[in-house]
């Protein structure tokens, strides 16, 4: 069973809670999840256990401020576990009081959620069954219903028996009585005072309607006069009107080409949009998610991690497809591990901090400018400052000791004067507008005459990992090379890969860059043994130990989790050395990644985090010291700042790396070297220079296609040039 949500907000009288928008504006939100329950909790129902369990709710929001505007692109950023996706999936599911229920918002979430209704399970593997066109044609709930309604309109009125047509449309109308009472229980339960009051009311009235449709749904033939049947038919009629009028201007889109277009952009094939969904792996199976997404046009769109299992060229598809949704004052909030995707997709900024929200307008590079260059202004501000108090407080003793050895009354004064000031004046310097802080102007009508302190702002504790170094190889030689490599399946299929070129040698950056599909995962099989050329050769250095990270890695280690629902990681570390390393090696090793204390000993495999589990990958790969790594897509699951962790640690290792990545990010940091911002501050600049100074270095960014090995002169931007020319002609026309 999934966790359960709790949201709460402040309400006031201007939340308008039956009518769609594109914003929302909710203050006091709080917002907390409880575990699920145990198979003995579960068959408890009474109220104490449901307030008991309520009570040990874990609170990732409080007292937050939520806002969006129509038409923003916002990208929601903070920590794994603070509660990011928690709080889409709030929005999504309408939870948070204050958003309302007309408001269509379409979601694509990436955490797996258990259902505790069997029936939308079972809807849900029926809708697998379909092609993956038909899926996502299927995601247009909207436009669905308006279509569903106006086929039992139509077929009513095709019918013999003029009964059909009344049938059709109070069928119709209980379902709509239905609708309201839901929503009319949902304000009762949420509104309180003279509002709760009419919410009530409001409900007593629902459930008189609904009791009215049932009866006339279930009247008999017999008792239903002409003039009843002449009037239902007549409104029945000018229902179908309206919702052919609906179909006619949602048809002016063609939403079956539309869909090809956007599936196409993601990466699908002609021959594979007829398949089953049910008959694609995992990843093919988020993109058919976020195609049928696409294809809405909610009020409000939430995306979070839709860039995962994309290659590079449907990430810049993404980032131009959202980019041309601006003109459609279409709203979109996302949460995304991939930093070059949110510059390029996000107007404004959420910051998911200390159960707080703030917001920043600009994308993450300029809020990232903003926040060093905030810290560097109040930090001189505060220094400054210090410097003045100190000079002033010497000044004030001074003053104090002559003035009782002289009697110097004016001494004392003088010094009881600045103190005073010292107490009161010295403060923020500026006001809320910029100008100089004038305390007369600024702080009139407040019972309190000091200025506020000058807090410089602090950044949250950051994430720590670091590598153990390789072993030391007793002679020197490439690590591995491959020479005229080629590779196919069948002697009647073409090569996979064909005529392959690649040496690494001690302290070398390699980066391997390609599509979906190109032939990455095979070369890396041919470079760790599991497979074999069927020409070249490839040579191993006699003394090389490769660490290899799988893309797969998490899923795998999720999977042992759930077969051993007691296995910790160190338990599964323990097995995995053999003796090797002893407990306290093991603990040192894994806080070395990040993994530290009860997280360790205590929370079973199966309930980490996806960020905790990649942590755990890395030492499954690193607690040997290879001379070699290979890290096939490591930064899923990870966030903005766990990346920047992880891309120093790897600078800083003095062994090989090769990395097969669709993150730009992650390929210029650690590739090719190239640092923004976080990095140029972070304190161990001085330790990956160092780390740069290997004279046996070498650099170089690789992209696989038609199975051979492109070498990029100008890196990555190179290969997103190429892309974004074929990804010009692929855009689908938006509306």
């Amino acid at each position: 069973m999934a966790p359960t949500i709790i949201a709460s907000c402040k309400q006031t009288r201007f939340h308008i809670l039956d009518q769609a928008s594109k914003e929302v504006d909710v203050e006091g939100i709080t917002i907390a999840v409880t575990s699920p329950p145990t198979h003995a909790e579960s068959a408890t129902t009474d109220a104490k256990s449901k307030r008991r369990a309520k009570a040990e709710a874990k609170e990732l929001i409080s007292d937050a401020h939520l806002q969006l505007k129509a038409g923003v692109h916002y990208g929601l950023i903070g920590r794994n576990g603070t509660g990011k996706s928690t709080l889409l999936r709030a929005i999504a599911d309408k939870l948070v009081p204050g958003i309302p229920h007309a408001t269509r918002i379409a979601i694509l979430q990436q955490t797996e959620g258990g259902s505790d209704d069997g029936i939308q399970e079972a809807e849900a593997d029926k809708r697998l069954e379909q092609p993956v066109l038909d899926f996502v044609l299927a995601g247009d709930e909207y436009k669905n219903e308006v279509v569903k309604k106006m086929s039992i309109l139509s077929k009513s009125f095709e019918s013999d028996d003029p009964l059909q047509p009344v049938k059709a449309i109070r069928a119709i109308r209980h379902s709509e009585a239905e609708e309201e009472l839901f929503l009319a229980q949902k304000m009762a339960n949420l509104r309180s005072g003279a509002r709760g009051l009419q919410a009530r009311k409001e409900l007593r009235t629902a459930e008189e309607r609904l009791k009215a449709s049932a009866e006339l749904l279930n009247q008999t033939k017999e008792s239903i006069e002409a003039d009843t049947i002449q009037k239902d038919t007549q409104i029945a009629m000018e229902v179908l009107h309206e919702l052919q009028s609906k179909i006619e201007a949602m048809m002016l889109i063609d939403t079956e080409q539309q869909a090809r277009q956007i599936l196409q952009g993601l990466g699908f094939q002609e021959a594979i949009l007829g398949k089953p969904v049910s008959q694609l792996s995992g990843g093919w199976r988020m993109r058919c998610m976020l195609a049928s997404v696409l294809i809405q046009s909610p009020d409000i769109m939430i995306l979070d991690e839709p860039t995962n299992y994309l290659d590079l060229l449907g990430i810049i598809w993404l980032e131009n497809y959202l980019q041309g949704l601006r003109e459609s004052s279409q709203t979109i909030l996302m949460v995304s591990h991939d930093r070059d995707f949110v510059n390029a997709v996000c107007e404004e900024i959420i910051i998911l901090r200390d159960q707080k929200l703030t917001y920043f307008r600009g994308n993450l590079s300029a809020y990232e400018r903003d926040v060093e260059e905030q810290k560097l202004r109040w930090g001189r501000m505060k220094e400054a400052q210090d410097r003045q108090i100190a000079h002033m407080e010497a000044t004030i003793r001074e003053n104090i000791k002559l003035g009782k050895k002289t009697g110097d009354d004016n001494k004392l004064r003088q010094a009881k004067s600045r103190q005073k000031k010292v107490d009161d004046r010295m403060g923020i310097e500026v006001s809320a507008k910029g100008g100089r802080f004038k305390r007369s102007r600024d702080l009139a009508g407040y019972q309190f005459a000091a200025r506020a302190a000058i807090e410089v702002p602090v950044d949250e504790r950051k994430p720590s990992i670091s590598l153990p170094s390789a072993t030391e190889l007793r002679f020197p030689g490439p690590l591995i090379s491959m020479e005229g490599v080629l590779f196919r399946y069948s002697k009647q299929q073409a090569p996979i890969l064909d005529g392959i070129e690649l040496g690494i040698h001690m302290g070398d950056r390699v980066g391997i860059m390609g599509l979906n599909g190109c032939g990455k995962s095979t070369l890396v099989r041919l470079l760790t043994g599991s497979a074999i050329p069927a020409h070249g050769k490839i040579s191993r250095h006699p003394r090389l130990k490769l660490g290899y990270y799988a893309q797969h890695s998490i899923e795998e280690l999720r999977e042992q989790g759930r077969s051993k629902l007691d296995m910790t990681a160190l338990t599964l570390m323990t097995a995995e050395v053999n003796g090797a390393l002893n407990e306290g090696e093991l603990r040192g090793l894994l806080s070395a990644l990040g993994l530290q204390g009860k997280v360790v000993s205590d929370v079973p495999v199966c309930r980490l985090s996806g960020g905790q589990l990649v942590r755990l990958a890395l030492a499954r790969v690193v607690w040997t010291r290879p001379q070699l790594l290979i890290l096939d897509e490591v930064t899923t699951h990870l966030d903005f700042d766990t990346v920047t962790a992880l891309s120093g640690a790897l600078s800083n290792f003095d062994g090989a790396i090769l990395l097969v990545s669709h993150d730009r990010y992650m390929v210029r940091l650690v590739i090719e070297n190239k640092r923004d911002l976080e990095e140029r501050r972070d304190e161990e600049l001085e330790e990956n220079k160092a780390s740069d100074t290997l004279s046996s270095q070498r650099r170089v960014v690789h992209v696989l296609k038609s199975g051979k090995l492109k070498e990029q002169a100008e890196g990555v931007e190179q290969y997103e040039r190429s892309l974004a020319k074929r990804v010009r002609n692929m855009l689908p026309t938006t509306g």
